[in-house]
């Protein structure tokens, strides 16, 4: 059964705010739904870090299959990757940032979702971002 985008996301949102103890069976579950997953830590200054955090991105997706070593597969990761960004811009600005990149794909849907926590000392808030785009499938 085809997932939707909907379904993706879901996906994409769970491993973001999921701890790294159960990341790993979780990816397993979702690639026996045949739903190619991966996630990967962020975190430092917001500002400086947004170049990391789309390469990290890019990496993690065709470490993990989910993306060929394309540029139309590169584009979708970093597209995805910064309009997430961007969700949550006005709120991250100019804190410390720490969290996860949930990274899902099942067909022609890739979602692309970051969770993180934000601020100074104590005072920290909770902030999430989500993106969608279609890619080419590959077989």
């Amino acid at each position: 059964m085809p997932f939707d985008s909907f379904d993706v996301a879901k996906a994409a949102i769970n491993l973001a705010i999921s701890s790294r103890a159960s990341e790993e069976s979780m990816i397993k579950d979702l690639k026996n739904k045949n739903i190619l997953a991966a996630a990967v830590d962020i975190g430092g200054d917001f500002n400086s870090s947004i170049p990391k955090i789309i390469e990290r991105a890019v990496v993690a997706s065709k470490r993990s299959g989910i993306t060929k070593d394309c540029h139309v597969h590169d584009g979708a990761v970093i597209g995805a990757t910064k309009e997430a960004l961007m969700q949550i811009a006005m709120k991250a600005n100019g804190y410390n940032i720490g969290g996860k990149i949930g990274i899902a794909r099942s067909g022609e849907h890739l979602s692309i979702c970051i969770f993180m926590s934000m601020g100074v000392l104590h005072l920290n808030d909770v902030v999430i971002g989500l993106a969608h785009r279609a890619v080419p499938d590959f077989k």
